[in-house]
């Protein structure tokens, strides 16, 4: 089966086209620059083809101006990733699954995370990998379109088996997105979506997605290069027992070694429109720190978590999502800044504090968290019981969150997410 799926792709002439190709460094908007014209022109070719002729002169009009005011005089004809707006996709939990146990693949299609990881990576044993590609391929043939994101960990890049991992996941139609381990510089994240683009089905390659895992000190020095390396990077990941084997680090339960990795992440992630997925509690079996580790992570600026164990979901997906105070405030805080707006009155006065717009950006992110993660917006009178006095934790606990929560991006992705 394996030896069937490779026919398709001559791997000497795919591996000297890599070897040849020099790609520019992307900045992060969702055109490519000239340089990559030979990764695009076939994409641009076809999408006419399918599109009325004033859509197409509309998509060409657009890129051609963002190629203009990045590049000075000269105007190209650039094309997007196959769709200028992908969809946003919530990521509050990632869950992986071992490539190479059947049990635990068919299993997985009832979770309820967000993201479904299929590992080929460190979940599978070095002389089961060849197999678990193959059933790796075959967990998302048979997986419908669910509301979980189906993803798969490849081996490193520069492993030996990168390749191998690639030609045969992204054969699959339902394949959404691509997690590369250790990733250190953007060469790595660029010669995935190079194989995305010569590998994957030409009406699905537009949704894959990749997420970087900064596993090492390079990586987080890194992190602006990596976060701009191309259009489909969507998120980051932190994955704390590789940076800790990397530096020497001492594991506590306070995290605190770990600080200024993490921070780095989030504050990268935020500035460049990328989803912030925080780490592994690897103490699966301990509701109350896998809590502790959930809040904590939200406060810095995290918009979601890795699980190791379906046990872990339940309370992770909780966590991610705004609590009821928060939501209640949140949409109150809208709907008083649409009213006085209308008025011409710029700040306001909200319970004896200050509204002003950085607020109004805070609280636009929570209700889109909220409709995001299914969450009906309550109405005035429901908000009126939620936030009626009660124990001030609550007051304080959005304040720390509108503290990390005024970024924002215009690309398309999630930042709210």
């Amino acid at each position: 089966m394996l030896s069937a799926f490779r026919t398709g792709i001559n791997r000497r002439v795919l591996t000297t086209a890599f070897s040849t190709t020099q790609v520019a460094p992307l900045v992060r908007t969702r055109f490519f620059n000239a340089t990559a014209a030979s990764f695009t022109n076939d994409k641009v070719n076809s999408a006419s083809l399918s599109s009325a002729s004033s859509s197409s002169s509309s998509v060409a009009s657009s890129s051609g101006a963002s190629s203009s005011s990045s590049s000075g005089s000269v105007t190209h004809q650039t094309s997007v990733h196959l769709g200028s707006e992908p969809e946003k996709r919530i990521r509050r939990s990632i869950f992986y699954v071992p490539g190479s146990d059947e049990r635990k693949l068919k299993s997985s299609l009832s979770l309820a995370a967000d993201c479904l990881v299929y590992d080929l990576e460190d979940g599978v044993a070095h002389n089961r990998k060849n197999i678990a590609r193959e059933m790796v391929f075959d967990a998302l043939e048979a997986s419908e379109h669910r509301k979980a994101e189906k993803a798969v960990r490849i081996n490193a890049v520069g492993s030996g088996l990168e390749f191998d991992d690639l030609n045969v996941v992204l054969r699959s139609s339902r394949l959404q997105a691509i997690v590369i381990p250790k990733v250190q510089s953007a060469k790595d994240v660029q010669f995935v979506s190079q194989m995305v683009d010569s590998v994957a089905p030409f009406i699905t390659r537009k949704n894959v997605r990749i997420i970087a895992s900064i596993e090492s000190a390079l990586g987080i020095m890194n992190l602006k290069e990596i976060a701009n390396s191309d259009p489909r990077v969507d998120a980051l990941v932190f994955a704390a027992e590789d940076y800790s084997a990397d530096l020497g680090l001492t594991r506590t339960r306070e995290g605190t070694e770990m600080l200024y990795a993490r921070s780095a992440i989030v504050t990268a992630a935020h500035a460049y429109g990328l989803q912030a997925i925080d780490l592994v509690c690897m103490d699966y079996k301990d509701d109350d720190i896998l809590r502790e580790e959930c809040e904590f992570g939200r406060r810095m600026g995290f918009l979601g978590k890795q699980a190791v164990h379906p046990r872990q979901l339940d309370i992770i997906q909780r966590c991610f999502l705004p609590t009821d105070h928060e939501i209640a405030r949140a949409a109150d805080i809208s709907e008083g800044y649409q009213e006085h707006s209308k008025r011409g009155v710029g700040a306001f006065n909200y319970n004896g504090k200050v509204i002003d717009l950085p607020v109004v950006k805070w609280a636009e992110k929570i209700l889109s968290r909220a409709r995001q993660g299914g969450v009906t917006i309550p109405s005035p009178e429901e908000r009126q019981k939620i936030l009626q006095p009660g124990p001030a934790v609550a007051s304080s606990t959005t304040t720390s969150v509108a503290a990390n929560g005024t970024s924002s991006k215009s690309g398309g992705t999630a930042t709210a997410a």
